[in-house]
């Protein structure tokens, strides 16, 4: 007996045969704003890490677009959902300050202002997005193993890579 295509298999060819902004378009539309995730780049100077940020955050929630580095697009699309969540549940994030109780475990996190001025080229899916009108990005930062935010003495070298630090830090 044939199986019967699954519904969920024909979304996935479309949205496959969709340009990068309907994509965009769509993930906004379906969930409010969109993730675009980002491959590492081993062959630049630096090597650039894997990342993911937020499309449409701004507008959905009134918190300007997040990036975080070194984790899967899974992993990014969590941690930014949970970030998305508690906007629209009202809390506040603070910018350029420790926030403690956001994530997991009472672990410490921060989101920094990000110039793009320097930093634009992370973000042309953004920037295209918004059609030369400006808009802002925060890098959410995150803890090593051991406690240590990547812009501490004692932060795990090895992350360093993983998670540069491109956000003002006061």
């Amino acid at each position: 007996m044939p199986m019967k295509d699954h519904p969920d298999d024909h979304l996935a060819e479309r949205f496959d045969a969709m340009s990068d902004r309907d994509k965009i378009d769509f993930m906004i539309e379906t969930n409010g704003w969109a993730l675009e995730a980002v491959q590492p780049d081993g062959d630049s100077t630096p090597p650039t890490p894997s990342y993911a940020y937020t499309i449409g955050l701004t507008a959905d929630v009134g918190f300007p677009e997040v990036v975080v580095f070194g984790l899967t697009p899974a992993a990014s699309k969590g941690l930014l959902t949970l970030v998305a969540d508690a906007c629209r549940g009202g809390t506040e994030i603070p910018i350029g300050v420790e926030v403690v109780g956001l994530l997991d475990n009472e672990l410490r996190c921060l989101f920094a202002p990000v110039d793009l001025g320097p930093w634009g080229p992370y973000f042309t899916t953004a920037t295209n997005w918004y059609a030369g009108q400006p808009f802002d990005v925060v890098q959410l930062m995150y803890p090593d193993r051991n406690g240590f935010m990547p812009y501490e003495t004692g932060y795990e070298q090895r992350m360093t890579l993983a998670q540069p630090v491109i956000g003002s830090i006061a």
